[in-house]
């Protein structure tokens, strides 16, 4: 499916055509520039709005299928009861502006982020650095209480599905707090007080376009990938593409026994560039694995959790080292996904960000492995994930 597809679908318009004239634009069929400006709002959830005599926030939200708590929310620093005639406030739409039924990309993100950030001005964004090819690594937070912790997903490009899961959550999470309800049990707005939840939706959004097709042939770095995708001929291309576009599996690139990394997946071939299981030349090599790195530092997070698909398991410590409360925690996680609480493989144990923040931190960091079957994840097992995530997510802001 297509951005302007989405568009078309949340907007109610049978074509491109049917709604280019609704929008009174020459109904060519294509999305040129004033389409796209048109279609804009159906992919970020929201619109500017220019007050006209007579509108009130009532009014306001009826004509646009929203609410007013939404429209307070997203417009904290107006008053509902002195709303005057060419004042601009941001209208939240009626729907959920994470989608789940499409693949991610890096677009569709940046799409989401904007989004999310108009409605919901109490979230916080910023880059923390970006790829060599120039998309940027975004972190989200959100709230107040001194409890830190940091979420991570898409560290591998075909674990896309990923993505959505942790904004999903953010976006029901943020919901949660404006309308002061209740998530997986728990009070949002109690969560907001006690914790900040620090999330980096996206760690490799090179290889995630690679997969996803947010990266075309012809575009930077596709032919490069796909020079190296011939040094692994068995590994399907594009879909069995983990790497970023410089062949470096990241989350082997972390300095946690990442000699034993090496020596591992070189006797298993992965010797030099490609779609999986490089470890890179060097610890921390790469700008998305050295962008985390800094951020955790920087963040001083008590528990991090790390996306990842497949297996419907939990790894929750490095070698023989066990955080303090890391078990019982991984237990109340496996008591409400079903997933099962497991240590990490040998062959697969080192060098990971989970094995690196445990190791420098000696605090609980979990792999999260959702999912069952073949990289990428079919969407159809979204629900399911989600439902099974919800907790974990909740759970990590709760705990300790």
């Amino acid at each position: 499916m297509e951005l302007y597809e989405l568009a078309l679908r949340r907007a109610g318009a049978p074509s491109l055509r049917e709604f280019q004239r609704l929008e009174g634009l020459p109904p060519t069929g294509r999305a040129d520039g004033p389409t796209w400006a048109a279609l804009l709002p159906w992919l970020t959830g929201f619109r500017l709005y220019r007050a006209e005599p007579g509108d009130n926030y009532t009014r306001i939200a009826q004509r646009f299928g929203t609410t007013v708590r939404a429209i307070i929310t997203a417009n904290p620093n107006q008053d509902p009861l002195q709303l005057y005639v060419g004042q601009v406030l941001t209208v939240p739409l009626g729907f959920d502006v994470v989608p789940t039924e499409l693949p991610f990309t890096y677009e569709l993100l940046t799409l989401c982020l904007d989004g999310l950030r108009a409605r919901y001005p109490f979230l916080t964004l910023r880059a923390i650095g970006e790829t060599a090819y120039g998309r940027k690594l975004w972190q989200l937070a959100v709230g107040l209480g001194p409890r830190k912790v940091l979420y991570n997903a898409a560290h591998h490009a075909n674990e896309w599905l990923t993505t959505p899961l942790a904004m999903k959550f953010l976006e029901q999470y943020a919901k949660a707090v404006s309308e002061n309800r209740r998530i997986f049990g728990f009070s949002a707005q109690a969560l907001y007080q006690r914790a900040t939840l620090h999330l980096v939706p996206m760690v490799d959004p090179d290889g995630v376009d690679l997969v996803t097709g947010g990266l075309r042939e012809g575009e930077p770095g596709w032919a490069e990938a796909r020079r190296l995708a011939e040094n692994y001929p068995q590994i399907p291309f594009p879909a069995g593409w983990k790497a970023n576009l410089r062949g470096v599996d990241l989350n082997l690139n972390y300095p946690a026994r990442w000699e034993q990394a090496r020596e591992n997946k070189f006797a298993q071939g992965y010797t030099r560039p490609g779609p999986r299981d490089y470890v890179g030349p060097e610890p921390l090599s790469e700008p998305e694995s050295e962008a985390m790195a800094r951020l955790t530092e920087l963040v001083k997070p008590v528990l991090t959790l790390s996306w990842h698909s497949q297996g419907n398991v939990i790894y929750w410590k490095f070698l023989n080292i066990e955080p303090a409360g890391g078990r019982a925690l991984g237990e109340r996680f496996s008591e409400v996904s079903g997933y099962a609480l497991e240590d990490t493989p040998y062959a697969s144990g080192f060098a990971g960000y989970k094995d690196w923040y445990i190791l420098t931190r000696d605090l609980p960091g979990y792999t999260l492995e959702v999912g069952s079957g073949e990289n990428p994840l079919p969407l159809d097992q979204f629900n399911d994930i989600y439902a099974r995530s919800l907790g974990i997510f909740t759970l990590g802001l709760a705990e300790g």
